[in-house]
């Protein structure tokens, strides 16, 4: 059942009852290896439940528009204050709702319409609000894209800076959603300097690898950090952005009142909470474990013939093309999803075939590393996922259904939170 018990849901309303318990179920039973995702701590989930999400809080702490804020602004200052130190930044913001909010902050403060930004394309890993085409921010500004090179699938620096000082971007942005490889913070940063643009350091996947020192961080060369709190720092779903004292002041005017109206004070606690769990050293043991579940999949991946977007990872993030496999990323994470492994199709560099049908999976190590899977076990995934992934090309849905009882048969050891048998 449901961790903490939804008692008073189930008596007011049992339909949606069963649905939060189904899908507290169906997170237990699978091997979640979608890279967005993971398991927050029961603590985290229970201050998202609180009564703090009855309070309207518009402005910050001791600058409110609403009577009332006596412990609302000691909550948010603590979110605050934690953010600060775990990430060793001069300014924070709590309040973005997700993470593209938190980037349109970034353009609000820094930019005007019609202004030339430069992002990573999203073919080659970027994220929507980089630029790409059908985001706001493709539409409101002049973006140019980087990519990567087709032999080595990682970000070509020269190129980065020979497009820069051709296009003169106000912002450049660094990171995104399937980059399997070390942002190179530094390099970026020295362009920035070189173009007089800001750099914007989007670290909403390896947040939780920054914080518990699996990746280097970007602060002292990007002035401008915006993640999610959820991922692989294992928050509730939100978002914040980081600065130094010169560029928080125009931020936190972008968040409020540019953007958004009152923060969601019940999510702010669950980033509180989220933020000291990751300050714990526990927390540096598991970041490295994240990164080290990542490399021995990746390895026991390409044993078994796969092929490998930038041939590895330094991160929680594997990207497959599975051309070789002579079957496409879709009805791969369809079939993978009916044998209990879960993650998301995703285009590759230079991918042929169409972004809703692409040639490629991601996969992420964030969620099982969370449940105590260990290296160990990840030959053995790589054996279910090559199985599962040549029975979607011949029909085999026997095999996809044994798998899944192997799965159940591991998962069964393994505790979730917010879930217990």
């Amino acid at each position: 059942m449901h961790q903490p018990p939804i008692s008073e849901l189930s008596g007011a309303d049992p339909e949606l009852a069963q649905l939060v318990e189904a899908e507290a179920k169906r997170q237990y039973e699978k091997i979640r290896l979608i890279a967005s995702e993971n398991y927050v701590s029961q603590a985290v989930l229970e201050a998202t439940g609180t009564v703090l999400t009855n309070k309207y809080s518009e402005g910050y702490a001791g600058r409110r528009y609403y009577e009332g804020q006596q412990v609302i602004d000691q909550v948010e200052t603590l979110a605050i204050e934690r953010a600060k130190a775990l990430f060793n930044v001069e300014h924070a913001n709590v309040q973005p709702y997700s993470g593209s909010p938190a980037n349109l902050a970034v353009y609000l403060a820094f930019a005007q319409p019609g202004d030339t930004i430069m992002g990573m394309a999203l073919p080659a890993g970027g994220h929507l609000t980089h630029g790409w085409s059908v985001s706001a921010t493709g539409k409101w500004f002049n973006p140019v894209r980087y990519g990567v090179t087709k032999e080595t699938g990682r970000v070509d620096m020269d190129e980065v800076r020979e497009l820069a000082r051709a296009e003169r971007p106000k912002l450049i942005f660094c990171g995104g959603t399937a980059i399997p490889r070390t942002i190179d913070f530094p390099a970026f940063a020295e362009i920035a300097r070189e173009v007089d643009a800001v750099l914007v350091a989007d670290i909403a996947h390896i947040a939780g690898l920054v914080a518990g020192g699996a990746h280097p961080s970007p602060v002292g060369h990007a002035p401008v950090i915006t993640t999610t709190t959820h991922k692989t720092l294992r928050g509730p779903r939100g978002a914040m952005v980081l600065a130094d004292t010169e560029h928080g002041k125009a931020l936190d005017k972008a968040v409020f009142p540019g953007l958004q109206g009152g923060p969601h004070n019940h999510t702010t606690a669950g980033i509180a909470v989220a933020l000291r769990e990751a300050a714990k050293p526990e927390f540096r043991d598991y970041a490295r474990g994240v990164v080290a579940n990542a490399r021995a999949l990746a390895e026991a991946l390409q044993e078994r013939g796969f092929e490998l977007v930038s041939g590895g990872t330094d991160n929680h993030l594997i990207l497959l093309d599975l051309t070789n496999k002579q079957v496409g990323g879709k009805p791969a994470a369809q079939a993978l999803d009916r044998a209990g492994i879960e993650l998301n199709y995703n285009t590759v560099p230079f991918d042929p075939r169409k972004p809703f049908d692409p040639s490629g999976i991601r996969l992420g190590t964030a969620s099982i590393t969370t449940r105590g899977l260990g290296a160990d076990q990840m030959p053995q995934l790589a054996d279910w996922i090559e199985r599962v992934v040549i029975a979607a090309g011949s029909g085999d849905d026997a095999t996809i259904d044994r798998v899944a009882a192997e799965i159940s048969e591991l998962l069964a050891k393994y505790p979730m939170p917010g879930w217990s048998t």
